[in-house]
């Protein structure tokens, strides 16, 4: 329990100091947010800072938190490590500066950034791995709580896939404010005080947590650590897939100076609930074993329904269900959101007249669709190495802004680095990739990493 409150205070300290300290070095103006200067009654529209930062928490959350502590949990109470420090220095980082960087150029998307501060010849390229992350997620969002629900109910899960998708095609295609805006801070809500309880629950029980705290891979088949705690773990500590869901925000907010509270502090409350998560799976069994047992013969919803059914019995266990299902569900829409809003801005095509909205929204869902036949298992596998360097391209991005306008670029281009040898080392490691020795890929994420630090330093001092 000590150990758990800990890693919550560093969080809370963590938003209170080096939140600042980020916000000082990119540095809030008076200016008219896009929210104010031309609202559309469709996208740009004024929200009041509670709602639009438990809107944004809720959009950036998804499966992340839950799914991806629990996969993380296998590793032992290392993993809690990560959540802390790299939520603080690197996930906030990127979800406020990549969300500042929206805001100050009109709400615009990740594409649009990325054709400003990488050049006109990589936007292509950057809007396929956009879309196609998006579609990813958005197909995971949709057959994950499809399956639970039709468990649930005992249905069946393509029924309530359809059901899904009919729900998403509403959501994607309306104004914001009709049911993003007003049903959705009650969502993110709803979330919170489930892992709370499910927490409290946990340390009611006559269960001593973290008795053998060790700082050792605790993984029972010793998968290595480095880098693949660092992809599983994605949306309680970096996800570059947040960086899609801020310019949706960003459209939404009165002030700058409201951007930490929402981006940065929306990333620390998920942090809290991947530490509720983690925690969760590493008490309620007995060894990472026992964990790693039930994920593979009942997979991560089947371990999440088991726990917490375990700690608030069925009736307790059921609203927490239904809770994960509908955190998955309204962070699937908004992955088709996103969809539409950066095609619409790579193409330029006006979004305020319903015929615009309607083909580009069912566009978007036909590419979910089709996705949707792809095994969760699979697709959760690239989605982890397109989430984590899609964080690391938003980090370099960021460094550049930083490095043009004179600003202390270290806080993102440390990060940034980290990230690069994370997701080198992966597509090098892993079998849907490469499939190299462990060894061997370490060597060559880590020359990747150190090739880009200086190169970047580099061409930083030539300028000079």
């Amino acid at each position: 329990m000590i150990l758990f409150l800990l890693a919550c205070a560093l969080l809370i300290l963590g938003y209170v100091v080096y939140g600042a300290f980020v916000e000082k070095v990119f540095g809030i103006s008076s200016g008219k947010t896009p929210a104010m200067k031309h609202p559309d009654g469709v996208d740009y529209i004024p929200f009041p800072t509670y709602k639009a930062l438990l809107i944004q928490f809720l959009n950036i959350a998804g499966l992340g938190p839950v799914f991806g502590a629990i996969l993380g949990a296998v590793y032992g109470p290392v993993c809690l490590l990560w959540i802390v420090f790299g939520c603080i220095f690197a996930g906030a980082v990127h979800d406020y500066l990549s969300g500042m960087l929206s805001l100050r150029h009109d709400g615009k998307s990740l594409i649009y950034l990325m054709e400003i501060y990488f050049g006109s010849k990589v936007k292509y390229i950057a809007l396929f791995l956009l879309i196609a992350m998006l579609l990813l997620v958005g197909a995971i969002f949709a057959k994950s709580p499809a399956q639970m629900l039709g468990q649930l109910t005992n249905t069946s899960t393509w029924l309530w896939l359809m059901v899904v998708f009919g729900y998403y095609f509403v959501a994607t295609l309306l104004p914001i404010d009709k049911l993003i805006g007003r049903f959705y801070p009650l969502f993110a809500l709803c979330l919170l005080i489930s892992s709370v309880c499910l927490i409290i629950a946990l340390f009611m029980r006559d269960i001593p947590p973290f008795l053998n705290f060790e700082l050792a891979n605790l993984h029972p088949e010793g998968l290595p650590l480095f880098p693949l705690l660092f992809v599983t773990i994605a949306c309680g500590a970096i996800s570059g897939f947040h960086a899609t869901q801020s310019p949706m925000i960003s459209r939404c907010l009165k002030s700058e100076k409201y951007g930490r509270p929402v981006f940065y502090g929306a990333m620390i409350i998920e942090g809290v609930v991947a530490l509720i998560w983690a925690t969760l799976g590493i008490c309620f069994y007995p060894t990472t074993t026992h964990l790693l047992t039930s994920i593979q013969s009942v997979d991560a919803g089947g371990t999440v329904s088991a726990i917490a059914k375990g700690l608030l019995g069925n009736i307790g266990g059921i609203i927490t269900i239904a809770s994960v299902v509908i955190l998955a569900i309204t962070t699937g829409d908004t992955c088709f959101r996103s969809a539409r809003l950066t095609l619409a801005d790579f193409f330029k095509y006006p979004q305020e007249k319903i015929k615009n909205r309607l083909i580009l929204s069912l566009s978007v869902l036909a590419g979910g669709v089709f996705l949707s036949i792809v095994p969760v298992a699979t697709i959760w596998r690239y989605f982890g190495w397109f989430n984590q360097t899609l964080a690391m391209v938003t980090l370099w991005l960021v460094t550049v802004y930083l490095h043009k306008n004179k600003k202390c670029y270290w806080i993102s281009l440390i990060p940034a680095v980290f990230m690069t040898a994370v997701s080198a080392t992966y597509i090098a490691y892993d079998k849907l990739f490469l499939n190299l020795p462990i060894q061997i890929s370490y060597g060559i994420g880590c020359s990747i990493a150190f090739i880009s630090f200086w190169g970047f330093l580099h061409l930083n001092y030539r300028k000079k």
